[in-house]
């Protein structure tokens, strides 16, 4: 390496992608066979994901679920970058919890936050001010009222609270333009849920098939 680049390279503002995503790692799906399309091996941290679906109950929950309980369990251990303890917030979910299926997916229920705003419009304004709290590990989100500044902002607000933001859009979404690291649309498959990946931070298009079965298991999963 010539010395030129040589002092290029060590110059504070020049940004090396490859050694940022190295240090990032993801938090495990629990789905060995997504976690390979995935920098990092799992779900970008301290970003926006959404999941594009036709409908509520095609696996979007049970996709969800292991890291979803890993992040609850990490409640009052030390913080570090795959584990954040904190509250899992549900902001304006179109159907009611099931407490017995999320402690048999292993959820500690102490950590679970509800939040049905009054009006549909402020689902936003809730998950923005829960994630960029900083005492949020995840925070889901279920609004109409999305568009390519609503992802700018949750992903910014994701950031800033160091929570991962999980966004549920309509099929019709993926001609839109997001700011979200990680982009994934599901469809029902021969064998299960199959996962389209339509944009990936660091990584690239991707289809995996039957990665989820039995998804009639959990409400809105």
């Amino acid at each position: 390496m010539n010395d030129a680049l040589e002092q290029l390279l060590q110059n504070p503002r020049v940004w090396r992608g490859q050694s940022d995503a190295s240090a990032r790692q993801g938090l495990a799906t629990g789905y060995p066979r997504l976690d390979q399309h995935l920098p990092g091996g799992g779900w970008p941290p301290h970003a926006l994901t959404e999941i594009l679906l036709e409908r509520y109950g095609s696996g979007e929950l049970k996709l969800l679920m292991p890291a979803l309980a890993r992040l609850s369990q990490a409640a009052g251990k030390p913080r570090d970058d795959a584990a954040d303890a904190g509250w899992l917030a549900w902001i304006a979910p179109p159907f009611q919890p099931y407490p017995p299926a999320l402690m048999q997916w292993g959820i500690d229920l102490s950590r679970v936050l509800i939040v049905r705003p009054r009006q549909g419009s402020d689902a936003l304004w809730a998950a923005e001010q829960a994630l960029s709290s900083g005492n949020c590990a995840a925070v889901l989100l279920w609004s109409e009222a999305f568009d390519h500044a609503a992802s700018r902002r949750l992903q910014l607000a994701a950031e800033q609270g160091a929570s991962w933001a999980i966004a549920f859009r309509p099929p019709g979404a993926r001609r839109e333009h997001s700011a979200a690291a990680l982009r994934l649309e599901l469809a029902n498959g021969r064998t299960g849920t199959d996962i389209f990946i339509l944009k990936s931070r660091g990584g690239r298009p991707a289809a995996v098939h039957g990665v989820i079965h039995d998804y009639a298991s959990l409400p809105g999963s």
